[in-house]
């Protein structure tokens, strides 16, 4: 059933991406050909609106086929007024950057969802203490709750973190204790630890780990309109940097995933209910849409970095060398498809 559900998620996600690049595409008088979930040999096919849609044996993508674009072969072009050729460089990037956007837009509404919903949140409870850290020396213990730093009200372990992350000089904690209120006095400590990335960093912490209590958000409007916000926000920043750190070497190419580690950690979701399918969704989602604007030739941003250029000087990129770049392009697309695959065989085995 979770494998089910992670197909569906997956497929969904897509579905949506390429529903942005269809409606961009009728609005600019674009006759699209095929719209398509999943490559190789179609086992559904209708016609409606004048476009075949169809979903593919493997549901691992997905594309909106325009007249006079074809990624196998860049020479194909059609010049009739309802092709995609004929079009201005910024009506063609309009088409093409309206398949991420839609991911980014399907995001903030999972997020918003979830925030309707009372996403849980971990609270600032202790569970293990850290022989001769701060926090031991100053006398917390296991199950006391933080209720304030320096005056400042603590309602989720996050805010604490932050806090004391970003503190200078000691901290006045006030701590709940068994119904009773009692207040410390600690200085953090830089100490090494690892960051979500797997880097290792320098951190200021008190020495104390989270006893894995959450509790529900209760939102209002605003704030829910703020928290999917800054959760799309988030998320999108996470995956850019993830990338970069990627790129230069800073991470190491065996923790880059590939489609086995998706429909695991959706499976996983699955199992730990709604909420997380939907949070889980809506991560992948902005991935999909991050991924896609990368200036990759086979990929949107590749697309929208060629037509930048006919913009920019006012003439087309060389023919010749569209087609060696979109070669090039699936190469590295593939490339890196295999190397996602190769480290989700090598989790597994290990």
């Amino acid at each position: 059933m979770s494998f089910v559900v992670s197909l569906l998620v997956l497929s969904a996600l897509i579905f949506f991406h390429e529903l942005g690049h269809y409606f961009a595409a009728r609005m600019m008088g674009v006759y699209v050909e095929v719209f398509s979930i999943g490559f190789g040999k179609r086992i559904l096919t209708f016609k409606k609106w004048g476009t075949e849609w169809s979903i593919s044996l493997v549901p691992l993508g997905g594309y909106v086929r325009m007249k006079g674009q074809d990624d196998s072969d860049p020479s194909k072009k059609s010049l009739d007024t309802d092709s995609y050729n004929v079009k201005t460089p910024m009506q063609k990037i309009f088409i093409l950057f309206a398949g991420p956007l839609a991911n980014f837009v399907l995001a903030f509404v999972l997020y918003f969802t979830i925030a309707l919903g009372g996403p849980n949140i971990l609270s600032p409870v202790i569970g293990d203490v850290v022989k001769d850290s701060p926090a031991q020396t100053a006398g917390l213990v296991t199950n006391d709750t933080i209720k304030s730093i320096n005056g400042t009200p603590i309602t989720t372990w996050k805010e604490m973190a932050k806090i004391i992350e970003h503190s200078s000089g000691s901290l006045n904690v006030e701590v709940l204790r068994d119904g009773f209120i009692e207040f410390k006095t600690l200085t953090p400590a830089i100490k090494e630890t690892t960051n979500m990335f797997n880097e290792v960093i320098q951190k200021k912490m008190i020495g104390i780990g989270s006893a894995g209590v959450s509790h529900k958000l209760e939102l209002n409007p605003s704030q829910t309109l703020s928290y999917a916000t800054e959760q799309t926000i988030f998320a999108s920043t996470m995956i850019f940097t993830g990338l970069k750190k990627l790129i230069l070497g800073e991470v190491p190419a065996k923790e880059l995933g590939g489609v086995i580690s998706i429909v695991k950690l959706t499976s996983d979701a699955t199992d730990a209910g709604w909420m997380s399918v939907l949070f889980f969704a809506a991560l992948i989602s902005v991935n999909l849409g991050v991924l896609n604007l990368l200036p990759i030739p086979a990929l949107d941003g590749g697309h929208i970095m060629f037509n930048l250029y006919e913009f920019i000087f006012r003439r087309e990129a060389s023919e010749a060398i569209i087609i060696k770049l979109t070669i090039a392009g699936w190469v590295i697309l593939f490339s890196l498809m295999g190397l996602g695959l190769f480290n989700d065989i090598n989790r597994l085995i290990n």
